[in-house]
């Protein structure tokens, strides 16, 4: 940030000075914060698509390397676990060592991870790469959201920002299915991984030149026991639901990782109330609207990473799509996710708040899948798959754009890059056991359906419809669920984070 910002911060958090911080300006913010929005989004895209971009390669790179179908969920699974189990102390190193470092660091190792994945000779050295993708992933993905929070303070510029990467991290899922299908049938599998350097070198270029050195001036210590509580249990959850998919959930391997997960999570809320200076600060989850945000982002992911499996299944076993095809069917979601981030933040969370916002965008989320349960083998993209596709584009574009402000907003600078690693543990968790539950539930509604008829190949491809059935109907609960929680917690009115400048904190970067 400006120099006058950052003296500020300074002797308010360190001196301890009772001076009330001056009112941001525009002036504040750097001169080409844009272009800062511009770099951090192109990161941020990387990130998530590359949590689907490679579901698009696995047939060819399991040809190619030659690895059995037991082991292939290993490809998308090792990426998870570390991504997911790491948020948390990428985003506390964020806060200790500065998000510019931080950030710039995340970038290189996520391109060096892709370029070993992308030339790897075996099966091994490719499980190995994407679980190091997740690795710096978790360091690059925090300190990109709490760049974005400590760039953006004025309201009205801060709501544009945030909608803008709202909707990439909405729509990144879509556009990895897309790009993975261009990128397989016109180059190789493997370029799925090489294009990841591409990103990584233009911002890298972008943030070295635009981002501002140096850490928050009241940096936190590093609370060690917490973090290995943290990402134990993180590992744990996402294991155990990992391991549901391929086993039952009566296999210790499944239930034990998960009780397991459990009590190390627990033990890591005991353990924040009693640390100095604890890695995930209570109060930052326990404001009402921020804690909201975070349940919502979980949700959301649950239910949106299901549907990209199930409805890409569809698309290319039913309706025989291609790859290319598949993606581009994707396409009109994506573009309705990003006009309505943008329009959410700017127009109406200003004016209404939260309240209303989020609960809506669940409604008409859950209300897209109900819609999904009626598609058939006669059923055609326009008529049948286009409508519920971009109702569930209108409810995910008020979702994501909306929790991710809230959850960072008002936020103190020491803290911006935990919370800001939270909002995307919440969504990296809450798709992994989406996916995991969802695709346990299908393959246990087909066997069923199958079972009890004759055998022939129109019973399979009715199974097969039916556990798509099964997995949007189970979807269409959790948006349900989601609703009713939103709508409970959330504060009535606009947020004074978002309202008032002095509420947010604004730190070097």
């Amino acid at each position: 940030m400006a120099r006058g910002t950052q003296d500020t911060s300074a002797a308010s958090d360190v001196g301890g000075s009772t001076k009330r911080p001056r009112r941001p300006s525009k002036a504040d913010a750097p001169n080409h914060r844009w272009w800062v929005l511009s770099v951090i989004a192109l990161a941020q895209l990387m990130v998530v698509l590359d949590a689907t971009i490679v579901n698009i390669a696995l047939p060819s790179a399991q040809t190619a390397l030659g690895f059995s179908n037991g082991n292939r969920q290993w490809i998308v699974t090792a990426y998870a676990l570390a991504f997911g189990s790491l948020l948390l102390l990428g985003g506390r190193f964020s806060d200790l060592i500065g998000r510019k470092r931080m950030f710039l660091i995340g970038l290189v190792g996520f391109a060096v991870a892709s370029a070993v994945g992308g030339a790897a000779p075996s099966f091994e050295v490719l499980v190995a790469a994407r679980a190091l993708q997740g690795v710096f992933g978790a360091m690059l993905a925090p300190a990109a959201l709490s760049l974005l929070t400590t760039t953006f303070t004025d309201p009205r510029e801060r709501a544009r920002a945030f909608g803008i990467y709202g909707a990439i991290a909405g729509a990144g899922g879509a556009v990895g299915l897309l790009l993975g299908g261009l990128l397989t049938e016109y180059l190789d599998w493997r370029w799925c991984l090489y294009v990841n350097l591409i990103f990584a070198a233009i911002a890298f270029i972008g943030g070295s030149r635009l981002l501002h050195p140096g850490a928050p001036p009241d940096r936190p210590t590093l609370d060690l026991p917490g973090t290995v509580l943290v990402s134990g249990g993180l590992f744990c959850i996402v294991y155990g639901f990992s391991n549901a998919e391929r086993h039952q959930w009566s296999a210790t391997s499944t239930w034990g990782f998960l009780l397991v997960g459990v009590v190390l999570l627990v033990a890591f809320v005991w353990w924040q109330n009693r640390a100095r200076q604890p890695l995930l600060p209570l109060h930052v989850v326990g404001d009402r609207d921020r804690g909201a945000s975070f349940l919502a982002m979980f949700i959301s992911g649950a239910g949106m990473f299901g549907v990209f499996l199930f409805l890409t299944y569809y698309l290319q076993r039913t309706l025989l799509y291609s790859p290319v095809k598949t993606g581009l069917a994707f396409l009109p979601m994506v573009a309705v996710i990003m006009v309505v981030s943008v329009a959410t933040t700017n127009a109406l969370v200003p004016r209404y708040g939260a309240k209303p916002i989020v609960p809506t965008g669940m409604a008409l989320a859950g209300g897209s899948m109900a819609w999904m349960t009626a598609l058939d083998a006669h059923s055609t993209y326009a008529a049948h798959v286009l409508p519920p596709l971009l109702l569930l584009g209108a409810g995910l574009g008020m979702i994501f754009a909306t929790g991710m402000n809230l959850a960072t907003a008002g936020v103190k600078p020491r803290d911006a890059g935990v919370a800001s690693a939270m909002v995307n543990t919440s969504q990296q968790v809450g798709g992994s056991i989406g996916t995991s539950l969802l695709n346990t539930l299908a393959t246990s509604a087909a066997t069923s359906y199958a079972s009890a008829r004759r055998p022939s190949a129109a019973v399979a491809a009715q199974a097969q419809l039916h556990s798509y059935s099964v997995a949007y109907w189970w979807s269409a609960g959790f948006f349900a669920v989601g609703f009713v929680a939103t709508l409970l917690l959330y504060r009535r009115g606009v947020p004074a984070s978002l309202s008032d400048p002095t509420a947010q904190g604004a730190a070097p970067m």
